[in-house]
């Protein structure tokens, strides 16, 4: 699908996920604009979402067709501990981006969250039931509510799970962390064995998220577009909730392997030819810590109907993430 002359705006465009939209439009053949707050740094725009006049000057100045929201606070324990910080940016922002989205023709993809369900009944499809266990989950699904329920907005929802990629540092994604427990030799560190994960390549998700952009933009996303994409319930949720010139796809997708942190260390060792025998796989549970789901596999069939397609082996993902921080 051509692309050129084709606008996009990506919140968060300092983040991991971020960065890597931004490079992926662009690539595309994107005119594309990145926004940034408290990192706001070179070609970035730096723009408080939170700021209703800002927003619709940003939106005003670069009339994109396209704006792909991947900013938010997603650290669940941060959130536990900033509720009002978390729904300003989660919630306030998000609907004031959707409102002026809907009032422009602007087309948002707002990135989601796996962590919207409880992780009981896996694999989840699209118009699975929500029940976040924790406040951040329950941020995001407010944010997936906003969306939804914008009337004249045509949207599209994109829940992904942890991510990993070209990070900054390694305390940048809950995956690559992990490789302070294999570096740190110490005998007997302990890592998660319990809860079940799918990390994702963010060079997938933003390939995924330009796909839909695109695929979005050439249709028009129609109501016969979402029937056809196994997406017809989320449409007609807003159709049902009197938005009759409102839709909404709502879409998952994820990396293929199941692993748990101990496992993700583990394979990280196994990368790069360093020690394992002392990592510890924990099987405890701690009651006083954030609750987190079980296992969220996402069912990601809807998108592969779509002809769009993107999976990085982990082993060979995270060796490329890792490189820069590791030396044998």
């Amino acid at each position: 699908m051509a692309s050129q002359g084709k606008r996009v705006v990506i919140s968060g465009a300092s983040g991991l996920l971020g960065r890597q939209l931004l490079k992926e439009f662009v690539n595309s053949g994107w005119s594309a604009t990145g926004l940034a707050f408290s990192r706001a740094a070179g070609n970035l725009q730096k723009v408080d979402l939170r700021d209703l006049a800002a927003v619709q000057g940003l939106l005003s100045e670069t009339r994109p067709d396209v704006v792909v929201h991947a900013a938010a606070e997603r650290r669940p324990d941060v959130v536990e501990k900033n509720a009002d910080a978390t729904e300003a940016l989660n919630v306030t922002a998000t609907r004031q981006l959707a409102e002026e989205c809907a009032s422009r023709g602007i087309y948002l993809v707002y990135v989601s969250t796996d962590y919207v369900f409880d992780g009981t009944q896996p694999p989840y499809k699209p118009d699975a039931k929500p029940n976040p266990l924790n406040s951040y989950g329950k941020s995001k699904l407010a944010g997936e509510d906003v969306v939804r329920g914008t009337s004249n907005l045509r949207s599209c929802i994109l829940r992904v799970p942890v991510l990993y990629g070209a990070v900054e540092t390694l305390e940048e994604s809950a995956v690559t962390v992990l490789a302070k427990n294999v570096l740190s030799g110490k005998a007997g560190s302990k890592v998660n064995h319990v809860q079940r994960r799918y990390p994702t390549h963010v060079s997938d998700v933003s390939a995924i998220c330009r796909g839909l952009a695109q695929h979005a933009t050439a249709t028009g996303n129609s109501a016969q577009h979402a029937t056809a994409t196994g997406n017809s319930a989320q449409h007609a949720t807003a159709t049902a909730t009197g938005n009759s010139d409102s839709s909404c796809d709502v879409y998952h997708w994820s990396g293929k392997e199941m692993m748990t942190k101990y496992d993700i260390a583990v394979t990280i060792a196994e990368a790069f030819g360093l020690a394992k025998d002392h990592l510890v796989a924990d099987t405890s549970v701690d009651p006083n810590a954030v609750p987190r789901p079980h296992d969220c596999q996402l069912d990601c069939s809807a998108v592969l109907t779509l002809g769009l397609d993107a999976a990085t082996p982990f082993n060979e993902g995270i060796k490329d993430a890792l490189a820069p921080f590791i030396t044998k």
